[in-house]
């Protein structure tokens, strides 16, 4: 039997996304419908509804989102209905060379069902799931390892942003840069990202912690979030922040644009042997270049953060302890509660740089 949803499909780049019902199959061997709780609009479904980032058509995008499970399919023995869950829209396949390095983040078949179509529209065209989730919609059906459940404690709305923005922050400061306590840093661009990297960085006792946006009006936000100092970015932001920094630069700098101009002023404003850490995507077209001299002379490590580096089934727990002692605020990162058809809204204040992390609340 299948099960007849309400959808936020993209039916091809660049389109806005149409409100239609959508067929789920029921759950086949190793598969779980979730019904959704809330899913947070990512600047990277943004980046794949308009072909920045690849994708097949049409297709029901979203990927940070948390949910009921309603359904199991045949093997299913760690899930039950009623389950509480975060979608892990990269699920690690544990047998590839990555994740047998210990590096499950850069999984060869993470996504390896984005290719093939999970659900139809009522006239029979297939429809792919974006990044594995589907999230856009109000159930989804998913591989059984793409959920990790969810402790209690954690509000089962905002725990939607555990999926991405929160992960991706916390494992940029944690698993990629691994900044101490007293290292000094910076954050270029405060989205739900760049919002949960600031926190995490707060937490792990980031001094000066200098926040950059190309909005004034993020600075209040920014400045509660943790952030002792506060830049309007432009031209002058690398020169500020060695100034804000002893002179020399910070020890971190994290970009979370996603444009290569924005990584270059990253790097202008890390000292001679500190780190910059790229957790923006950007488009393959926008390339950023360095002299030769200067990567010797300034001994500076240039690194890229997949999905905060991390492991969903070991980080996701830590962070939902984080979230009940108080430490991490997942409601502060929220600017916009939504419906579903509100979607298109969300992705225009993304283009516009307004806000944090707009969230789409189902009746669940």
């Amino acid at each position: 039997m299948s099960t007849t949803v309400k959808a936020a499909v993209f039916l091809e780049a660049g389109a806005p996304p149409e409100i239609r019902p959508l067929v789920l199959p029921d759950p086949g061997p190793g598969q779980v419908r979730v019904r959704m709780t809330a899913a947070g609009v990512c600047h990277s479904d943004l980046s794949l509804s308009n072909g920045i980032l690849p994708q097949l058509w049409p297709v029901v995008l979203g990927h940070e989102g948390s949910g009921v499970v309603e359904a199991v399919g045949p093997g299913v023995e760690h899930l039950s209905p009623g389950d509480r869950a975060v979608l892990n829209w990269a699920p690690a396949c544990r047998s590839c060379w990555f994740c047998l390095k210990g590096e499950p983040y850069l999984c060869e078949h993470s996504l390896d069902g984005t290719l093939t179509p999970y659900a139809e529209l009522t006239d029979g065209t297939p429809v792919h799931a974006g990044l594995n989730t589907g999230a856009f919609a109000e159930a989804t059906v998913v591989p059984a390892h793409a959920l990790v459940p969810l402790p209690e404690g954690v509000d089962p709305a905002a725990a939607a942003l555990l999926g991405c923005a929160v992960l991706t922050g916390w494992g940029a400061v944690n698993n990629a840069a691994r900044l101490r306590s007293g290292d000094s840093a910076l954050v270029m661009g405060l989205g739900g990202v760049g919002m949960s990297l600031l926190q995490a960085a707060r937490i792990a006792g980031a001094d000066p912690l200098i926040a950059v946006d190309a909005s004034p009006e993020k600075e209040e936000a920014a400045r509660s979030l943790g952030a002792t100092h506060f830049l309007v970015a432009d031209a002058t932001t690398p020169k500020e922040v060695r100034a804000i920094a002893g002179g020399r630069g910070v020890d971190h700098a994290f970009e979370v644009v996603g444009k290569a101009e924005v990584m270059r002023a990253a790097w202008d404003s890390t000292r001679r042997g500190g780190t910059v850490t790229v957790v923006g995507v950007g488009s393959a077209r926008d390339e950023i270049s360095f002299s030769a001299l200067e990567v010797f002379h300034q001994a500076r490590a240039l690194q890229g953060c997949v999905y905060g580096s991390g492991d969903p089934d070991r980080d996701i727990p830590v962070l939902a302890e984080s979230v009940r002692s108080g430490d991490l605020a997942l409601s502060s990162m929220v600017t916009d509660e939504i419906p579903l058809e509100g979607i298109a809204e969300a992705f225009e204040r993304m283009r516009r740089g307004q806000g944090g992390r707009s969230l789409v609340l189902f009746d669940s």
